[in-house]
């Protein structure tokens, strides 16, 4: 019987934060058919259990205005193309959604009516509530705010019970364990010690404060590994919480 955490109870509404690098499959840029049908199966075998699912998608297998900046491209540039990006994949997600029989909407912050709704909170509120999918695209619509923020600024105004950061880490460890071997993972960890934890990056820290100011949870997960979503979302004791 897998293990569950304690004083877990099932998510009734739940932010997907899913990160462009989840898109690559085994590329080296841009998005993998395969890997995005195998997330929109892993979405679709939730949102069958009566999960309401909201998803925020990054847009790092594309483009990262942090990384252009620092090559010499105007921050402020890079971030719209960064958005830009998230925009492709939200698309991609949408279609691949489609052909396994769920309604996704695409909320875009930034202008782009002729592939995907303007993000108005109310219309994705009654979304929600009609079991569609709802995926946000475009970041918070501004420059130097990076997707995870818009996770939690979106998780907030829908309602939701948790942030799950689907990654590809298995959780959250003392340092980064792709650059170092003593790194430890940390199962249970409250939120303020990871605002203040410096080597805690694999979550911007600015959306870790705001999810410390309003106490929402945030569970951070392998996406690559099949059936890691259902586990996660059953409480079983995987991945690491923040709380």
């Amino acid at each position: 019987m897998p293990r569950q955490r304690r004083g877990t109870r099932p998510y009734g509404r739940v932010m997907l934060k899913v990160s462009g690098e989840a898109f690559l499959g085994k590329r080296a840029a841009g998005i993998d058919p395969l890997a995005t049908r195998r997330i929109a199966q892993e979405i679709t075998q939730a949102h069958r259990r009566g999960i309401a699912l909201a998803i925020t998608v990054g847009g790092g297998n594309m483009f990262r205005g942090t990384a252009a900046a620092q090559h010499g491209m105007e921050r402020t540039t890079g971030d719209y193309i960064g958005m830009l990006a998230t925009l492709m994949n939200a698309l991609a997600l949408q279609s691949a959604l489609a052909k396994e029989g769920v309604r996704a909407d695409v909320h875009s912050a930034i202008r782009t009516e002729q592939i995907a709704e303007p993000y108005i909170r109310g219309r994705a509120l009654n979304q929600l509530r009609k079991r569609h999918v709802v995926i946000f695209a475009g970041g918070t619509g501004n420059p130097y705010f990076s997707t995870d923020m818009a996770a939690v600024l979106r998780a907030l105004e829908m309602k939701c019970d948790v942030v799950l950061k689907g990654t590809n880490v298995d959780g959250v460890y003392t340092k980064d364990p792709r650059r170092s071997r003593g790194a430890k993972k940390i199962q249970i960890l409250s939120l303020l010690d990871a605002v203040n934890d410096p080597n805690i990056t694999v979550i911007d820290n600015s959306a870790l404060a705001l999810c410390a100011d309003h106490k929402l949870p945030i569970v951070v997960f392998d996406l690559a590994k099949p059936g890691m979503l259902a586990r996660v979302l059953r409480g079983e004791n995987v991945g690491s919480v923040l709380k």
